[in-house]
């Protein structure tokens, strides 16, 4: 971790493409903003856990936070050049993962080798099981919040089987805009390292001759009940970030164990994230704490609920 941050901080480096799967990114991330370097963040759970302090950093050290998340890039291309006054709300378009259109019933036999199969992207596996649950849709709420300065009210979600359009902006006069794209990172990667410029590359082209339609549809928030949890957090704030993530990359473990059911992970994360000690104004030593604390909550709630099982 020591040689990580030595690299963000270096004198040499320009800017910093933070991708560290999950928590373990925050350290390199800070040490990066905390140098002033200008930082291309795919690592949005940096932002969850402890967005109050590298915003706050950020501004005090004069770092730049480029969004590559695609939702997050699109909302960042749409804004630029509207002050936030023009802006009314943001709408983050969800695939809708593996699992769309099913039913809790269905769900509650839901295998990890069901829960990767996801029809759009090519992910890793936590963040592949995180867009099944639409938990990845609560940390990119979180993430928008702190990368925009949006209130919960101000933030949206619609899901959009093709991923063509990556989000939306709606400004104060009724107008909308969008960012479309075939669904490829290396176009929001690129957007990031080369911003302000654009320039050729890699990344797919639409084909509007083939584009055969665009669907838009209202999220389950019954049966992926794990995406209101986000927005419980913007409005919570403090320590409530670090614990969602915490609990959830220790749930999707568990899941993947096979010790904990795909619906479990939602039901986890809210039993942990209403019963933590709450911090409304946590250091960076009081969030690491509070996220162990989460895990072994985590750990605990499924053994207590494995034993509740064998005894019925």
């Amino acid at each position: 971790m020591d040689a990580v941050d030595r690299l963000a901080t270096a004198a040499e480096v320009d800017i910093v493409l933070a991708a560290v799967v999950g928590a373990a990114g925050l350290q390199s991330t800070w040490a990066a903003v905390n140098a002033g370097k200008t930082v291309a963040l795919a690592n949005k759970e940096s932002l969850v856990v402890a967005g109050a302090l590298i915003t706050a950093t950020a501004r005090q050290r004069g770092s730049q936070l480029i969004p590559v998340d695609s939702e997050h890039s699109a909302i960042f291309q749409a804004m630029t050049g509207h002050p936030p006054t023009e802006i009314a709300r943001v709408v983050l378009t969800a695939s809708g993962g593996p699992f769309r259109g099913k039913s809790r019933q269905q769900l509650e036999s839901a295998t990890p080798e069901e829960a990767l199969c996801h029809p759009t992207w090519r992910m890793g596996r936590k963040i592949t099981v995180d867009s099944a649950t639409l938990m990845n849709k609560a940390l990119e709420v979180i993430e928008a919040h702190w990368l925009f300065d949006l209130t919960a009210e101000q933030i949206d979600v619609i899901v959009h089987p093709e991923s063509v359009v990556h989000s939306f902006v709606e400004f104060v006069d009724g107008s909308v805009l969008g960012q479309l794209s075939p669904p490829d990172m290396r176009l929001p990667i690129q957007y990031a390292l080369t911003y302000p410029e654009r320039c050729p590359g890699p990344a797919r082209k639409i084909d509007w001759a083939t584009l055969a339609g665009l669907t838009f549809e209202a999220p389950d928030r019954e049966t992926f009940s794990g995406l209101d949890l986000g927005f419980e957090v913007i409005r919570r704030g403090g320590t409530a970030g670090a614990v969602l993530n915490a609990a959830n990359e220790a749930a999707v473990d568990e899941f993947f164990a096979g010790t904990l059911g795909f619906l479990d992970i939602a039901r986890c994360c809210r039993t942990v994230l209403e019963t933590h000690d709450y911090n409304p104004a946590p250091s960076l030593a009081d969030l690491m704490a509070v996220d162990r604390w989460a895990r072994q909550e985590v750990a605990r709630w499924t053994r207590t609920r494995k034993q509740t099982t064998l005894g019925s």
